[in-house]
């Protein structure tokens, strides 16, 4: 399904995201009408169209969009994208009336087996913000893929690991989670991670020194990290279990 503002989108209204590509997005699972985080990703869809558009966004018209999109029972993926059709590449800096695109797809399992990663020196534009442009990061893990890794884990200028394409890091070491202190965008099942389990931020230049790791999202949750590079990570470990159980206790909210 793909409604624009409540109905059916236009492919003359699709054409201004496929040439044009501003704008921001949230995805969430969505399970019998309920997401975990809600307000996590509804504040990130303000402040983005704030920062991206100047102007607020309604989010009681957000929630009506995406309820109405989510199928009643079951899981799906939902993902609500934030562009203005009538912008183009000559008058991108004209008024903004952002529109409200909601798209699903079939939610996969949320058990998905660990993840191989390689190092990459990559920043995305605006990383704090969720935005739509995800040509630089699809190709790294396409490049990351064609070398018999799963994905590419970005580090920036000075080395320091930051995140993956679309997904945050975190590293365990003793009963403790170290996020990257990075340039990153700020993903809510992290957030809601942080809430949950000891953690701290550091610098961290690479993965010597830590137990394991894991890939986090709101699509999959919690994820192991295997490998990065040719360093090797535990698939099981007592704080990856403790995240994933702290994970699944945290509420859901009524879509």
């Amino acid at each position: 399904m793909a409604e624009l503002d409540g109905r059916p989108v236009t492919a003359a209204e699709l054409q201004a995201l496929a040439l044009t590509n501003y704008g921001h997005f949230t995805t969430m699972r969505v399970a019998d009408g309920r997401v975990r985080g809600l307000r996590l990703h509804l504040d990130r869809l303000d402040r983005d169209c704030r920062e991206l558009f100047g102007t607020a966004l309604d989010l009681e018209r957000v929630r009506t969009y995406a309820r109405r999109a989510a199928p009643p029972a079951g899981e799906a993926v939902v993902r609500v994208t934030v562009f203005d059709p009538e912008l183009d590449l000559g008058r991108i800096g004209a008024r903004a009336r952002p529109r409200v695109l909601v798209t699903t797809r079939p939610a996969g399992p949320a058990g998905l087996p660990p993840l191989r990663v390689r190092t990459v020196r990559y920043e995305r534009d605006a990383p704090h913000i969720k935005g739509v442009g995800l040509f630089g990061a699809l190709r790294e893990r396409r490049a990351a893929q064609a070398a018999g890794y799963d994905d590419a884990l970005f580090t920036d200028a000075s080395g320091a690991v930051s995140e993956g394409g679309t997904w945050n890091i975190g590293f365990v070491r003793g009963g403790e989670v170290v996020w990257p202190e990075a340039e990153v965008l700020r993903g809510t099942t992290m957030e809601l991670l942080q809430a949950a389990h000891p953690w701290r931020a550091e610098r961290v230049p690479g993965p010597d020194g830590f137990e394991a790791a894991i890939a986090a999202n709101a699509v999959v949750g919690v994820r192991a990290v295997t490998a990065v590079d040719s360093t090797a990570l535990a698939a099981a470990h007592p704080v990856l279990e403790a995240l994933r159980a702290a994970y699944g206790a945290v509420p859901e909210d009524r879509l």
